[in-house]
C-alpha cells in the first residue's frame, strides 16, 4: 500500500535539506508550514498550480487585502516550487506577473518628540470617562514608542512577563520564535505599575492575564485584539492631523519603532560612542534576526543619512591623512 505523501512532508524534508546545508529560513519555515496547512487541509492532489498557490497568498492572518503583502509572501513558495519540480515536473513556479514585484522597505515616518507627546495626550482623552480604555492605550502607545516594541509583541503580553520590581520585560517567541529580556526605563516602569494598579481594580488577575486588556462590556479583561489596536492609532492619528514624512501613506503604529533605533542611534552618535560597537546591542534588543536589520536605518531615514555621510567623510579624512 503506497503511503499518502502529505504536502507538510514535503515541506519538512525541503528544509530539513536546506538547513543541512547551513540555512535557517526561520520566515521561509513560517510561511512553509502555514502553505502546507492550507494545502492538507484541502486535500489537494496532483501537481501545484500558481491557482492554488495564489488562493494561499491571499488567505493572510491580517486581512490586508494588499497585492504586495500576497507578492511577499508568495515569494517564498518558489525556491520549494522549483524543489518540487523533480518529483512532480509538472509544478508551476510563481513569478511576479501574479501580484507584481515585492517592493523593498519603505522610509518610515520618524517622530518628532512632540508628536508622540501628543499621541499620547491624546490618548488619554480617549472615551467613555471611567472606563480603563484611555489608560490601556496610553500605556500601550507609550510603551511601543520608549522600548520599541512590535506592537504583536506589546498586545501579547502577559502579565508575569513584566516584572516592574527588575524593570524588566520578557518578550516571548514572538517573530521568528525569539525571545529577550529587555531592561526598561525608570520612567516607563513607574507608567506601567500605574496602569497595572489602574487595570487591577477593574479585573482579576491570574497569570495567564494578559499585560493590556479590552476594556468593552463582555470583552473587559479579554485580549485587547491587533485590529482595534490600529484601529485607535489611526484615529488618533487622523484626529492630529499627521501627514507621513515617509513614503507609506500615513505615520503608523511601527514607526513608533522605528523611531526608537534612529533616535538610539543618533544619541550615540552625539555622545561620541562608537556606533558598530553598539549595533549588535541594540540589534538583540529589538529581536533582530540579522544585524543587517539593525544597519538598514543607516541607509532608510533621512534623520540617520547625515550620520552615515559625516561617519563616511571622517573615515575619507584619515585614510588621506595616512597616505599624506
Amino acid at each position: 500500500m503506497n503511503t499518502l505523501i502529505t504536502m507538510q512532508m514535503m515541506v519538512d524534508n525541503y528544509l530539513a535539506e536546506r538547513r543541512r546545508l547551513g540555512f535557517q529560513l526561520r520566515k521561509m519555515g513560517y510561511d512553509l508550514a502555514s502553505f502546507a496547512r492550507y494545502i492538507d487541509n484541502l486535500e489537494y492532489r496532483g501537481p501545484l498550480t500558481l491557482e492554488s498557490m495564489a488562493a494561499w497568498a491571499k488567505q493572510d492572518k491580517w486581512h490586508k487585502e494588499d497585492p504586495a503583502t500576497w507578492s511577499r509572501r508568495i515569494q517564498s513558495l518558489r525556491p520549494f516550487a522549483r524543489y518540487l519540480q523533480q518529483f512532480e515536473p509538472h509544478t508551476e513556479i510563481p513569478d511576479e506577473s501574479i501580484f507584481g514585484k515585492v517592493q523593498e522597505k519603505g522610509t518610515p515616518h520618524i517622530y518628532h518628540e512632540q508628536e508622540i507627546i501628543d499621541l499620547l495626550a491624546a490618548a488619554k482623552n480617549l472615551g467613555p470617562n471611567g472606563d480603563l480604555r484611555a489608560a490601556t492605550y496610553e500605556t500601550l502607545f507609550g510603551l511601543i514608542a520608549s522600548a520599541g516594541l512590535r506592537v504583536s509583541e506589546a498586545v501579547h503580553l502577559l502579565d508575569s512577563d513584566v516584572d516592574l520590581k527588575l524593570g524588566m520585560l520578557t518578550v516571548r517567541q514572538t517573530k521568528f520564535a525569539k525571545s529577550r529580556q529587555l531592561p526598561l526605563h525608570s520612567s516607563t516602569v513607574d507608567a506601567l505599575l500605574r496602569y497595572r494598579q489602574l487595570r487591577n481594580c477593574y479585573i482579576a488577575v491570574t497569570p495567564e492575564t494578559m499585560f493590556f486588556v479590552a476594556t468593552r462590556g463582555k470583552l473587559l479583561g479579554q485580549n485587547l485584539g491587533l485590529r482595534s489596536v490600529h484601529r485607535v492609532f489611526e484615529s488618533l492619528r487622523d484626529q492630529l492631523g499627521w501627514r507621513s514624512r515617509g513614503t507609506y501613506d500615513g505615520p503608523r503604529i511601527h514607526d513608533l519603532r522605528h523611531t526608537f533605533a534612529v533616535r538610539r542611534i543618533i544619541l550615540w552618535h552625539e555622545q561620541g560612542t562608537d556606533v558598530d560597537q553598539s549595533m549588535l546591542a541594540l540589534s538583540t534588543y529589538m529581536g533582530h534576526v540579522k544585524i543587517s536589520n539593525t544597519y538598514w536605518y543607516l541607509t532608510a531615514t533621512p534623520e540617520l543619512m547625515a550620520v552615515a555621510a559625516e561617519k563616511f567623510e571622517c573615515f575619507v579624512q584619515t585614510q588621506e591623512v595616512k597616505h599624506a
